[in-house]
């Protein structure tokens, strides 16, 4: 029989597993920009990217503090992604050449007054890290911390501190600021050309206050502290440049270009290890290993006992021996008779059906390395416009199971089904987002970005959503394997362990059990300020999840029609999806033991982004098990003889 929305998606699926086998547990890397070959002396663009912090999770630009300008401030294009993300990218007054080595040069000098001093020091205070790129590669900061293999590269961390708290001297904090960026970058040598590419881009910042004789003559100033006529290097931060009212910052680098035998493709590859990878592996292996022992139990159970009942059902010769049976067959006449507010629940199967394809498509780009980190903002900018190309496939699948419930009114349920989820979700995201325009943070969706999301709803999806429903509704009704009594049966009492509420509770631990070792991997990822990119775990982790959706929800669904309770519609949709207030809860639970967030509006932004992440898991798993959920019952009840 056609199930609604099934076709493409088994083709998609099948088609994204052929690509995973293909490319193994991690995906291969295709870079997001063409490599770019520098000679000796060919000037290298340093840009300046956003300020962000773990524990405001509040990004702001670069020059929102009164950093040293060039002469003229200029923003790189972004895309849609970068400017969800906070990104602001512009121009820098660090300039370097390619390999040419330069010592202390003084960039500029800045006197404190009480306003940008304590500026600085809340900067400071909430652990601000300064990130820059160049050749479109993030800087980084080497931590002194190595792996247990000492031939592998160090730890990095993305960006570097704005400034320190030193020690308490009465009851004032000391502020101490970085301004001295000794920089490294590191290139690979083309030996035929004799030109390079750039393959790292490191710092270690220091914080030293500078002294010079005579007066300030701008960038010709002669410094005792960093001196190139000298070999005065700055090494340690023994004398540092406090920050207060009236001090006098100077602002000065160094440029350092080492070979290595990094090549360009393998660039990222330090950037993209993890701390812990041994423990990332061990869980996943084991939580794949656990499901499926589960999902073999299962299965096995399932099959033995449902040809057992389909057995004995269809050797019933006499009228007696049919009135004395019990149970899921003796609801037939009841078990396809439509839900109460059959509307909605095909408004919210139409858009799990949305996810189900945006996530599947955006894993196939993931795999092929469309999505890796050099293309900033490219994952949030395919999930968005996946999103709104996917409402086709939203719209036919609601209107075939509203046309399977009698349902007539094709254009209202199709209306629904389009705006009803954006609506719920952009409602939360606008008071978010006015939340962070009252911290003047560059996070805040600018309004033209803003113009450019209602256009891709109301523009896009929604006219998508009406040609699916068209499509869809145009087609014959599903016909159900047996019929519909007109008068509904009496549901028996049922036991306590099948009341609704704990069984929907009950049915959503395992889904969240398959995937909360992930999950843990992707908050740190989003809230922790470093990079995911294990796309081919994901997918593995997101089969897991599929299929012990489903079977969880057939196996409660099964009880539920052997104590002849027919109402397994919702049911089924609400079983699986229950594990979406677990990962809230698991969520929860994380910011208060992992994430240092004090701040009210910090908080606000997590939860509510939490909330908006929860609710989308909600229709996703729920429409898995609904969808499993409906295959089952139209299985099991074509395959006995009703009279």
């Amino acid at each position: 029989m056609d199930s609604p929305g099934s076709p493409p998606f088994l083709t998609l699926t099948f088609f994204t597993i052929l690509l995973v086998l293909i490319s193994g547990a991690y995906s291969f890397y295709l870079p997001g920009v063409a490599p770019e070959d520098f000679k000796q002396g060919d000037d290298l663009n340093v840009k300046v990217n956003k300020l962000t912090s773990t524990k405001t999770q509040l990004p702001y630009s670069y020059y929102s503090l009164p950093f040293c300008r060039p002469e003229k401030i200029v923003d790189s294009t972004e895309n849609l992604g970068e400017v969800l993300r906070g990104d602001r990218i512009e121009n820098s007054p660090y300039a370097f050449k390619m390999r040419e080595p330069r010592m202390c040069n003084i960039v500029c000098q800045l006197i404190l007054d009480a306003k940008t001093a304590k500026e600085f020091k809340e900067k400071i205070s909430d652990e601000y890290r300064v990130n820059m790129i160049l050749d479109n590669l993030p800087l980084v900061v080497p931590l002194a911390v190595r792996r247990v293999d000492q031939e592998s590269p160090p730890i990095y961390q993305l960006g570097y501190f704005v400034g320190v708290k030193g020690q308490s001297v009465g009851k004032d904090e000391k502020y101490y600021i970085y301004n001295h960026l000794s920089f490294t970058v590191k290139y690979h040598k083309d030996l035929q050309t004799d030109t390079a590419r750039i393959v790292g881009f490191e710092v270690r910042p220091f914080s030293v206050k500078h002294d010079y004789e005579g007066k300030w003559n701008g960038v010709n100033t002669r410094l005792s502290t960093c001196d190139p006529h000298t070999k005065q290097v700055v090494v340690n931060s023994n004398t540092p440049q406090e920050v207060e009212d009236k001090k006098e910052i100077i602002f000065t680098y160094d440029v350092d270009f080492q070979e290595s035998d990094v090549k360009w493709a393998s660039r990222w590859d330090a950037y993209l290890l993890m701390n812990d990878d041994q423990i990332h592996w061990f869980s996943i292996v084991n939580s794949l290993m656990i499901v499926l022992f589960l999902s073999g139990m299962v299965a096995m159970i399932m099959l033995r006992t449902l040809y057992r009942d389909i057995s004995k059902y269809n050797e019933l010769e006499t009228q007696e021996e049919a009135q004395e049976e019990t149970g899921w067959k003796l609801v037939h006449g009841d078990v396809f008779r439509p839900p109460q507010n059959s509307d909605l629940l095909c408004v919210y199967v139409g858009t799990g059906v949305q996810f189900l394809g945006m996530i599947l498509v955006t894993m196939i780009f993931a795999v092929l390395g469309f999505l890796s980190p050099s293309n900033r903002g490219g994952l949030m900018t395919a999930l968005l416009l996946l999103w709104v190309f996917m409402g086709l496939f939203a719209g036919y699948s609601a209107a075939r199971l509203y046309k399977m419930f009698k349902g007539t009114e094709w254009k209202r349920i199709a209306f629904r089904t389009a705006v009803m989820f954006p609506a719920i979700v952009s409602a939360i995201f606008f008071v978010l987002n006015a939340l962070i325009w009252g911290q003047k943070s560059s996070g805040a969706v600018p309004f033209g970005t803003m113009f450019a999301l209602i256009f891709l709803w109301f523009g896009i999806s929604v006219p998508l959503v009406f040609v699916g429903s068209y499509v869809g509704f145009k087609k014959p009704a599903i016909e159900d394997p047996v019929k519909t009594n007109k008068i509904p049966r009496q549901i028996p009492e049922q036991a306590w362990y099948m009341n609704p509420i704990f069984s929907i509770l009950i049915g959503g631990i395992l889904p969240f059990g398959a995937v909360f070792i992930e999950l843990f991997f992707i908050l740190t990822s989003i809230w922790l300020n470093q990079f995911y990119y294990i796309f081919g775990f994901l997918f593995l982790v997101f089969v897991i999840l599929i299929v012990t959706c489903a079977e969880i929800t057939i196996v409660l669904c099964y009880f539920q029609l052997c104590s002849e309770d027919y109402l397994w519609w919702w049911r089924s949709y609400l079983t699986s999806g229950s594990s979406a207030l677990y990962l809230f809860l698991y969520a929860t639970f994380y910011f208060f033991t992992k994430l240092e967030i004090t701040k009210l509006v910090s908080g606000l932004l997590y939860f509510g982004y939490m909330l908006i992440v929860s609710y989308a898991f909600f229709v996703l798993t729920g429409t898995i098990g609904f969808y499993a959920c409906f295959w089952f019952t139209r299985l099991i009840y074509s395959s006995v003889k009703i009279d």
